[in-house]
């Protein structure tokens, strides 16, 4: 697997965008402070799901052939990308995790 291209990061973005929540950046003096650069935090809480890793189930949900969507789509998360799948693939997408898991990431 090759690493994306700044072209493959745009397609992504446009493809997705209809199906999120552009969320904001925010200056943090605090961290800028503390790591002596300019700190900029992205609130990607403010997405349904609350995690960024929505985007990235997403793009790939919809990156996927008629075939491959007929047979449906599996994770293998007890978080937030067992999150971005169920909400973006609904009924179709199968979610597992471990057995032994936290409560907490339930």
């Amino acid at each position: 697997m090759t690493a994306p291209t700044f072209a493959d990061i745009q397609r992504a973005a446009i493809a997705i965008q209809p199906a999120l929540v552009r969320t904001p950046t925010r200056h943090s003096r605090t961290l800028s402070g503390i790591a002596g650069c300019e700190v900029w935090l992205k609130f990607v809480n403010r997405q349904f799901t609350a995690s960024f890793k929505e985007r990235g189930a997403l793009n790939r949900i919809l990156a996927l052939t008629d075939g491959e969507k007929k047979r449906g789509v599996a994770a293998m998360s007890a978080g937030n990308h067992a999150q971005g799948v169920a909400y973006h693939d609904g009924a179709r997408a199968v979610v597992a995790q471990r057995v032994r898991c936290r409560r907490r990431r339930v």
